[in-house]
């Protein structure tokens, strides 16, 4: 496993830096990207403190030029599409720049990593592709509408790639998460508080009441960690992988529920 190197991104905090520290005891050569020497210092410090390797690459994923050089410089066996954050707010809140820096972050970004690891990839023999979807991938709520279109474009994305690469033995897997303790839900506070003002000033507020409730018993990002390394590990990995009781039970509820009844819930619970 030490011959294979595995870049993960926004691999500073959360499931990405789990994963980077999960890949290293497994014996990748695991490479996290970070935006900032500060964010490589965090890194650092956690593996210093689990007992692994981890090296850091400076690496904004919506600077092309950066992408290109570092994927050409390490030449990855796996790629894990971890970089993303909260885009919390209706659609009427969120204005062109907020939408295209979410798109080009969360859906340009991983395309463009997975365009240009290709041709490593398959000089190895194969390789592995892991995007780090949501459990929003697959359903939608009010108020993250931007998130959720991020995340089931870069569904439809893999989906595609999947089978464009299947002939150079290079599989793509999404990993779908549930509600894990990650920053992201103080990233979602910081941007609701940005919403003063709002006509959905009361939903908001709602919904981040909600969010505080279900937080205490949400899991450790390890454990997503532990899924993502069992994908790449996996002679035959699965094309979906749903992280958390939460998403299962929410994937399930998505079959079945009518759309009426649905969307009667939801108003009701966040007064829309």
């Amino acid at each position: 496993m030490a011959s294979r190197t595995v870049l993960t991104t926004g691999a500073n905090s959360g499931i990405g830096l789990a994963t980077v520290l999960e890949l290293a005891r497994r014996g990748y050569r695991s490479v996290g990207s970070v935006r900032s020497e500060a964010k490589a210092e965090e890194v650092r410090r956690a593996a210093a403190e689990a007992g692994v390797a981890v090296e850091t690459v400076r690496m904004d994923v919506t600077d092309a030029d950066a992408c290109a050089e570092a994927v050409d410089r390490l030449a990855p066996w796996a790629l894990v599409n971890n970089a993303g954050y909260s885009v919390t707010g209706a659609i009427e809140d969120v204005d062109d720049a907020e939408a295209r820096l979410a798109l080009e972050t969360m859906v340009v970004a991983p395309a463009r990593l997975a365009r240009l690891a290709l041709p490593h990839m398959r000089a190895q023999g194969g390789g592995r592709i892991i995007n780090v979807s949501s459990i929003m991938g697959l359903t939608t709520t009010p108020l993250t509408g931007w998130y959720q279109a991020c995340k089931h474009a870069l569904e439809g994305l893999s989906d595609a790639l999947r089978m464009e690469v299947a002939k150079d033995g290079v599989r793509v897997s999404l990993i779908e998460p549930g509600g894990f303790k990650t920053g992201i839900w103080e990233e979602a506070e910081r941007e609701v508080a940005r919403r003063a003002g709002s006509r959905y000033e009361s939903a908001y507020r709602r919904s981040m009441d909600g969010a505080r409730l279900v937080q205490v018993v949400m899991g450790d990002p390890a454990q997503v960690a532990k899924v993502i390394t069992r994908a790449l590990g996996s002679r035959a990995p699965r094309a979906r992988y749903l992280v958390g009781y939460d998403a299962q039970g929410i994937a399930l509820a998505q079959r079945f529920t009518p759309t009426v009844v649905k969307d009667a819930v939801t108003r009701l619970v966040l007064g829309l």
